[in-house]
């Protein structure tokens, strides 16, 4: 288990001074609501850290924690300032004409399309340094290392064809039964070959806010039943797109003399993903919608809150780079790969 980050402001002091102690009811945190919400570092880190006792924990804290309605309390007002933000970047179409589950493919396709974001992959497979890509494994470490886990809350929450769908592709995330075959595994090993720490959580202090967002994206939408086609949304446009980068950033890889340790995981998720893409647009998000037809707006919106804070996320690294600047809050000690 990782240790505790260090606190962002008000409301991570206030959650990671709680969990330094035993369970106890805390007192209403009592702050301006955020400029920004999506990006805010405090917001961010301590809706992080609620979330991240539902998964592994950290280290010396009490796992009463887990449960403690005060808690729970917070974390719902922080949830409802990250979703509301959410809300206003990504708003629903309330008025328009939903697709039948025979075109969630098409309609799914339609929503990657039209991203007109900057291409983060394009940039690190044709001129990215060794350096940049350092921090861009420290920044996908945050979701890597518990790959698949956020979007495996949605399986009891689904059933019959959709269900079995998702599960064919998580069994691929876990490995197939293989354990050195785990997808979370696999990044870990590419850390280690960029000499990179590929303990769970050891760069939690460096990764902002706006990083920190495309996981609790996941953790909000899988954790809560009610989004339940909104992660589904999310879990199958990520499946859809996510093969053409892998190869990019694999040719990055190879351009700057890396070995197989370290373009493993990404290799496989050529190969995966390609898999993957139709049973999860077809079997997976088409299939919830015909069982669950008042869930297609929500598996749309999934897929494009996705898209939303991909885009801020990339465009953060992408300027941060452009301004000759580290793209962490702060710049990484001497590392050195191994080929």
């Amino acid at each position: 288990m990782p240790p505790l980050p260090s606190a962002r402001g008000a409301a991570s002091a206030l959650v990671l001074d709680a969990l330094r102690r035993e369970p106890h009811v805390l007192a209403p945190l009592h702050r301006a609501p955020a400029d920004d919400p999506i990006g805010d570092d405090d917001l961010q880190l301590a809706l992080y850290v609620c979330y991240e006792l539902h998964y592994r924990g950290f280290d010396g804290v009490d796992e009463g924690w887990e449960w403690e309605p005060s808690l729970l309390a917070l974390r719902r007002d922080l949830e409802a300032e990250f979703a509301q933000a959410l809300q206003r970047e990504v708003p629903r179409d309330a008025g328009a004409s939903l697709p039948a589950a025979e075109e969630m493919d098409v309609a799914l396709r339609a929503i990657a399309d039209a991203d007109e974001s900057p291409s983060l992959s394009r940039y690190l497979e044709v001129s990215g340094s060794l350096e940049q890509f350092l921090e861009f494994c420290v920044h996908r470490s945050a979701y890597q290392l518990k790959e698949a886990d956020p979007h495996s809350w949605a399986l009891p929450r689904i059933g019959g064809a959709p269900k079995a769908a998702m599960v064919e592709i998580q069994a691929d995330e876990y490995g197939g039964g293989r354990p050195e075959r785990i997808h979370a595994e696999l990044f870990a090993r590419a850390m280690r070959a960029l000499g990179l720490d590929d303990a769970y959580g050891a760069y939690l202090d460096l990764i902002p806010g706006v990083t920190l967002a495309t996981v609790n994206l996941m953790s909000l939408c899988g954790l809560h039943r009610r989004r339940r086609g909104a992660i589904v949304g999310h879990l199958a446009l990520f499946e859809m797109t996510s093969s053409v980068p892998n190869r990019r950033y694999a040719t990055a890889l190879r351009r700057l003399g890396l070995g197989e340790d370290a373009t493993a995981f990404f290799d496989e998720h050529v190969v995966a993903d390609a898999v993957h893409e139709n049973i999860a647009a077809v079997d997976l998000a088409g299939g919830l919608v015909r069982q669950q037809p008042e869930l297609c707006a929500d598996v749309l919106w999934g897929a494009r809150a996705l898209v939303a804070v991909e885009a801020r996320w990339a465009a953060h690294l992408l300027d941060s780079w452009a301004d000759g600047r580290t793209s962490l809050r702060a710049p990484l000690q001497a590392v050195a790969p191994v080929a």
